[in-house]
């Protein structure tokens, strides 16, 4: 038996002959094409970092270990995994001029990583575009004079079904286990007409199913030529969302209790640091917030000419994304001070995770507002851009993924790729109707727990280790100087090595360790 070695590669550089005679094209890689302009890149990554998770997930987070004392381990994490791995995946990109798979060229061995990746993000593809489809409903719903989910005198309300009145905080206090707000049941009996569990899936919600395909047809519209087409999109979807934020924020704060919410919001409670979990959950929200792991960050940087300020791009991508996550965490807690004071409720029983929050409690507070169907479409409608342009840059990673793959078969493939974006688009929205039925939302439920998370921290745990220790780190900051022009700060070489795959370990064993009591 002959003793087998992992050969490292080194990555292939840009020839620079075949550089000057694709000038006439504008790009450096004709075959693949290069992003349109530099801002298009850089809109691309905010909108796709910026997502749902930034709207209701980091609040959540942050209110349920400690306030403000959940931004000290975040911050943290940030500094030591989450912006080392995000520059690591941008370098490692736009070095290679390749999507997730063809990356890891510099050893087959661990090719396994790119694959990892793409299956990772062509399930949650899958029922990402469901959420936003929701989204679409609310919106179509909101074009009302009254909200239909603001009285309980609809066909589908419960004899439960009660309103509060503002400053009447006896109506709910006194009131039994069995109260339902009108905008919970609109949720579960009109938009879902949710069944009694996963194993009665019902028939298909056809309203909800023509909203998926709406969805499913923009974001074919969208990223139909590639990065020529979905890079000029993320100039609305990208910094619109920040424009409702704003205006969302300045009336929150105007709202009585609001001031409640934002000192429940940051409030610290340093207690909370000594539990494990506050740690995994701020290193989990760092990997899902900033799309590290993913693939994606690869794909949007192979698009990259050559000689891009990556380094620069990554710190700016990665302090917009954090900061729009704080000033999200403001919006929503004054609103949720309002909620309280409002219904008399603590402010620790007005507020979900997932879907519920964004689906169920923040629309409960907007059709509390005057012109109430004007706040409900200018939400909804950010909450579509947002989702809209992650799922932009998830699909292009899947679908560059596999061109790059079959390339070597079919050399003229990227001439097809409309056709192939078309494919997926079909592909995933009949894999989606189970989703849009009755008992539809449990499966979201079950694929948003088990697609990513666990297996998230694994991978970048593994790409940190054959990047920096068996590419080698000191190999990899060479290949970077050479695009950049200088040398990077040796902080980061020391985090790729040593203080990156720890940071990433000890928040495996914390995710490990509350299943084994």
């Amino acid at each position: 038996m002959t003793n087998q070695t992992v050969e490292f590669k080194a990555l292939p550089l840009h020839d620079a002959e075949e550089q000057k005679k694709k000038k006439k094209s504008g790009d450096e890689n004709e075959e693949r094409g290069n992003w349109g302009k530099k801002l298009d890149f850089m809109l691309s990554c905010v909108g796709y970092a910026v997502g749902l998770g930034n709207i209701w997930r980091f609040p959540y987070l942050c209110y349920r270990n400690g306030g403000g004392a959940f931004l000290v381990p975040y911050l943290m994490m940030l500094c030591f995994a989450g912006l080392p791995m995000f520059i690591l995946e941008l370098g490692f990109g736009q070095f290679a001029s390749r999507g997730c798979i063809g990356v890891w060229s510099i050893s087959p061995l661990f090719k396994g990583l790119g694959y990892s990746m793409c299956f990772i993000t062509a399930i949650v593809c899958i029922y990402y575009n469901v959420i936003i489809c929701y989204t679409l409903f609310y919106l179509y719903a909101s074009f009302t004079k009254n909200l239909p989910w603001s009285q309980c005198n609809r066909a589908w309300n419960t004899e439960n079904c009660m309103v509060s009145k503002a400053g009447d905080n006896s109506s709910i206090a006194n009131t039994t286990m069995n109260y339902t707000r009108p905008s919970q049941e609109f949720w579960d009996k009109y938009v879902l007409d949710r069944s009694s569990g996963l194993e009665e899936l019902g028939g298909i919600r056809w309203q909800i199913c023509l909203c998926l395909l709406l969805a499913w047809v923009i974001v074919f519209l969208c990223i139909a030529k590639g990065v020529k087409s979905s890079g000029k999109v993320v100039y609305v979807t990208a910094t619109f969302p920040y424009l409702v934020l704003f205006i969302l924020l300045i009336r929150g704060l105007t709202l009585d209790g609001a001031w409640d919410g934002i000192v429940y919001y940051i409030k610290p409670d340093f207690k909370k640091l000594k539990d494990a979990s506050i740690w995994k959950d701020a290193a989990v929200q760092i990997f899902y917030s900033l799309g590290i792991g993913w693939g994606s960050l690869q794909t949007m940087a192979s698009y990259n000419k050559f000689h891009n300020n990556y380094y620069r791009d990554a710190i700016i991508i990665a302090g917009i994304n954090c900061g729009t996550s704080v000033l999200a965490g403001f919006v929503i807690f004054s609103v949720i001070g309002f909620m309280a004071h409002d219904s008399g409720l603590p402010i620790s029983e007005v507020t979900d995770s997932g879907p519920g929050l964004a689906f169920v409690a923040y629309p409960e507070a907007l059709s509390r507002m005057p012109i109430s169907p004007l706040w409900a479409i200018l939400f909804f409608v950010m909450l579509f851009t947002i989702g809209l342009d992650s799922q932009f840059v998830m699909m292009e990673t899947v679908i560059t993924a596999l061109c790059d793959e079959v390339q070597h078969m079919v050399p003229k493939i990227y001439k097809y790729k409309t056709w192939i974006t078309l494919g997926f688009c079909v592909a995933w929205f009949l894999l989606a109707l189970p989703m849009v039925t009755r008992g539809g939302i449990y499966l979201v439920t079950l694929m948003d727990n088990y697609s990513a998370g666990f297996s998230l921290l694994i991978v970048a745990f593994m790409e940190c280790m054959v990047v920096a220790w068996g590419y080698g780190a000191t190999r990899f900051e060479s290949d970077m100087t050479s695009m950049l022009g200088f040398k990077i700060n040796p902080y980061w070489k020391a985090c790729w090595m040593i203080i990156s795959p720890s940071s990433l370990c000890s928040s495996l064993c914390s995710s490990v360790r509350p299943t084994l009591h």
